[in-house]
């Protein structure tokens, strides 16, 4: 586990902190995270860092599995998202090819930060290593990867991870 992530776990319970950290995604706020982020060790100007210190005080919830491709996946079947005999794309699957599509920095932040959000709201977690790693690199090859995951995952798979 990074030592961000090790670190946010240890101050999940601190309201206060989680507050102002979460005030990080929101661009004209982002002055009051800076404090906090000094607080836990991460430079201010680390974006990558301070989104997902933002992002885990929005949705504390971490596991130690997978890539951010299984948990979009995981929204998806929640959502009940089906895929129709028109071979249309879901409206999860729309989503999936925007962030995929997204350039790296504050547009994908923002497509990563809504989907989050949407994770929350289903009570699935989020591997942030992996996604801290995966923001900090991102590349073709981190896109690919995340298709691969959401893409081929069988059902049986996300039904036994969601149990």
């Amino acid at each position: 586990m990074s030592w961000l992530i090790e670190r946010l776990k240890e101050r999940k319970k601190d309201r206060g902190l989680m507050a102002n950290l979460r005030c990080f995604l929101v661009e004209n706020k982002k002055n009051r995270a800076w404090p906090a982020m000094s607080r836990l060790g991460i430079d201010i100007n680390d974006e990558v860092s301070g989104v997902i210190a933002g992002l885990f005080a929005t949705h504390p919830e971490n596991v130690q599995s997978g890539n951010f491709g299984d948990t979009c996946k995981r929204i998806e079947s929640r959502r009940g998202d089906i895929r129709g005999e028109d071979m249309k794309l879901t409206p999860t699957e729309k989503r999936f090819q925007y962030l995929l599509a997204a350039e790296k920095g504050d547009e994908l932040h923002q497509r990563v930060t809504r989907l989050v959000l949407m994770a929350k709201s289903h009570d699935i977690p989020i591997n942030y290593d992996q996604l801290l790693t995966d923001l900090r690199w991102w590349d073709d090859s981190k896109k690919t990867q995340w298709a691969s995951h959401f893409w081929t995952t069988s059902e049986a798979q996300v039904s036994e991870e969601e149990s």
